[in-house]
């Protein structure tokens, strides 16, 4: 089994930065992408921003610029560092982390518990 734990959520203004960790433990013989993704009611969960093994990134086009993602290999941790936040930014955030159990077996994928972002005046 894998765990996934998330931190850095709360309520912030607009033009506000807030740091999201997500760490993974368990099971883990070596992951490949990690991500963030959100969702508001009503919607669909949408794609923020993911990165590979090998440090390629790729962000939604309404958070280029203000958001960065980045992982710590040594800890199993990806952080989504968001500034200049804007109130369209609200929305449960998602951690997610592919991962291989052990050599030559399948991928599997685990999501966050998920933490509230909410950017208000």
């Amino acid at each position: 089994q894998v765990q996934l734990v998330e931190s850095g959520g709360g309520l912030v203004q607009p033009g506000g930065s807030l740091r999201l960790s997500c760490a993974a433990s368990g099971s883990i013989f070596s992951i490949s992408t990690m991500g963030w993704y959100r969702q508001v009611p009503r919607n669909e969960r949408e794609l923020v921003t993911v990165i590979t093994s090998g440090g390629s990134t790729k962000y939604a086009d309404s958070v280029i610029g203000r958001f960065t993602i980045s992982r710590d290999n040594d800890k199993n941790t990806v952080t989504l560092q968001m500034n200049s936040l804007k109130p369209e930014d609200t929305a449960v955030y998602y951690c997610l982390i592919n991962s291989r159990p052990g050599p030559s077996m399948s991928l599997t994928t685990n999501w966050g518990q998920g933490t509230q972002v909410t950017v208000s005046s």
